[in-house]
């Protein structure tokens, strides 16, 4: 997939544009309906992550993978985009964030996740999968080459699968979720007269009420997207940026649904919270 996307990067470049055209690469200028697509690769750190599964009373452990479970190293980061924007006033875009991250540590402590104790100096496989699937509507207050301004929301479809093993296959414990997410999203751009320009994008909510998080039962959640770009025309209709991200998010509570498969955890509450920083460098083209 990396190398096709790669390709299509270098044929885009490389091709020039028919001169009978008005407007950018992929849209005429008296288009009502544009598209674009957006790749971008790249780094990321994990500033702070913890995770527990049953209260601590219980003798659950408050695991701290950066400390604990490997995640001290930078880690591979990419992202995709593809949307529309409507008579310059109307965006919708579909976003995918692969984030799956698998490392390998010996415990040195007793650790206690879901009611499964893995003793010290067991060797680990830890991962750690949340990528997502996010729809977005925004539109534009102000859209012009200059300055733009624009504001919407956005449904987070969370993929997550939490897994604690012992490498020898003598214990093992599995979280998966799939849910719904909801948030605000602001985007706002400006442009230098050199063709330079700096943007920021922020997609966020906080939560703690049964109806506003999707769940029929109090639980605590919240999730912050923002990214600082710089971004420069190469050409009509191609752009490339570097991108720096704050991705993060909290989840707090007891759920209190059915267990309904063998992949859910035993221990009912659950606290998880995570803040990531990355740095892409990417290319836009539309």
């Amino acid at each position: 997939m990396k190398k096709i996307i790669a390709f299509l990067m270098m044929a885009a470049l490389t091709v020039p544009a028919p001169a009978e055209i008005v407007g950018t690469l992929l849209n005429p200028a008296n288009r009502q309906v544009k598209v674009f697509f957006e790749t971008e690769t790249g780094l990321f750190g994990v500033l702070k992550h913890t995770y527990q599964s049953g209260r601590t009373e219980e003798g659950a452990t408050n695991f701290d993978f950066v400390n604990q479970g490997g995640q001290d190293i930078l880690l591979p980061f990419d992202r995709y985009v593809a949307g529309v924007t409507v008579k310059d006033k109307h965006k919708i875009g579909l976003l995918y964030q692969p984030l799956n991250v698998v490392t390998r540590v010996t415990f040195r402590d007793d650790v206690m996740i879901d009611s499964v104790l893995f003793g010290s100096g067991t060797p680990m496989e830890i991962t750690y999968g949340f990528p997502f699937y996010r729809f977005t509507y925004s539109y534009y207050f102000v859209n012009s080459e200059k300055f733009q301004l624009a504001g919407g929301l956005a449904l987070q479809a969370r993929n997550a699968s939490i897994v604690f093993k012992a490498i020898d296959g003598s214990a093992m414990t599995v979280s998966q979720n799939v849910g719904p997410v909801p948030a605000f999203q602001l985007y706002g751009r400006y442009a230098l007269d050199s063709g330079i320009y700096f943007s920021l994008d922020a997609t966020g909510l906080y939560a703690s009420s049964a109806i506003i998080n999707g769940a029929t039962f109090e639980f605590e959640g919240s999730i912050l997207d923002a990214s600082l770009r710089m971004g420069y025309p190469l050409r009509k209709g191609i752009d490339v940026f570097g991108n720096l991200r704050y991705l993060g998010g909290t989840a707090k509570g007891s759920s209190e649904y059915v267990e309904r498969t063998w992949s859910e955890p035993t221990q009912r509450y659950t606290e998880n919270v995570l803040s990531t920083m990355s740095f892409t460098l990417g290319l836009s083209i539309y």
